[in-house]
């Protein structure tokens, strides 16, 4: 099936997402969302966060969308269940990579960099009860680390500062597994590494989020038999501020224009 897949996200952290879908599944058609006027959800309250949410689903649905992904872990948690009692088709979310590092860590203590949504809500604690009962788990939220990466500022004074702030708590805890619970936080992967032992081991579900999608699509007989168009994009935003830094996120410039919702 040819149609597109929507993707979207409270702000560009999401392209982390896509770069991983464009790599697992290269002929699948893109639309991306990134709602952010609203940006970062992980301030904002769950009601609101599932209304955006929601408004958008069905903006891509209206857009041809034959699956979405919640290229967010805040509004995965606040608003994947409803979008799936909703919602007919393949919807994939983010959730903090939890089983992977408490299988990962050798010395059985985990940290999480996350948003203060994220870390708040039940989805998460559900995840923590799940699989790190066994280990010991630090959670640091990190304001100021999302607004970075919406300004295309993935290195200089700020971003080392907070970035130096967050990680502090988690090495004196004795971390050596570190998880990356924002989609933004990828692109700060190779600065957060310099503030990091060599030892320590970052985690995130990007990759696995595309490899669900492509499973989804297969038992659905959806994946495309076609060569894909070019990526869509769209931002409720500026859509000039995030034109012009897809080239530092994503390696290549496209048109975004303003998201109707």
């Amino acid at each position: 099936m040819n149609a597109p897949i929507g993707v979207f996200d409270s702000g560009v952290g999401g392209l982390s997402v896509l770069r991983e879908i464009q790599q697992q599944l290269p002929a699948e058609s893109l639309l991306y969302v990134a709602d952010s006027a609203y940006v970062p959800y992980g301030e904002k309250p769950p009601e609101q966060i599932r209304e955006r949410s929601r408004l958008i689903a069905k903006f891509l649905i209206e857009r041809g969308a034959k699956a979405l992904v919640l290229a967010c872990n805040t509004a995965t948690a606040a608003a994947i269940n409803d979008l799936r009692g909703e919602f007919d088709m393949p919807i994939i979310g983010m959730e903090p990579a939890v089983k992977p590092a408490a299988l990962a860590t050798r010395n059985g203590v985990v940290g999480v960099l996350a948003t203060t949504g994220t870390l708040q809500s039940a989805k998460f604690a559900a995840l923590l009860d799940r699989f790190a009962r066994s280990v010991q788990v630090i959670t640091q939220p990190c304001p100021g680390l999302v607004e970075c990466v919406e300004r295309g500022e993935l290195t200089g004074p700020e971003v080392e500062a907070l970035l130096q702030r967050y990680t502090a708590p988690l090495l004196a805890a004795g971390c050596d597994t570190v998880i990356l619970g924002c989609t933004h936080y990828p692109f700060l992967r190779p600065i957060l590494q310099r503030f990091l032992p060599a030892h320590v081991q970052v985690v995130d579900t990007g990759a696995a989020v595309a490899r669900q999608l492509q499973v989804k699509l297969a038992e659905s007989r959806q994946l495309s038999q076609q060569t894909a168009v070019a990526t869509q994009f769209w931002s409720s935003g500026d859509p000039h501020r995030m034109s012009s830094i897809l080239p530092t996120l994503l390696g290549s410039s496209s048109p975004v224009e303003l998201l109707p919702v």
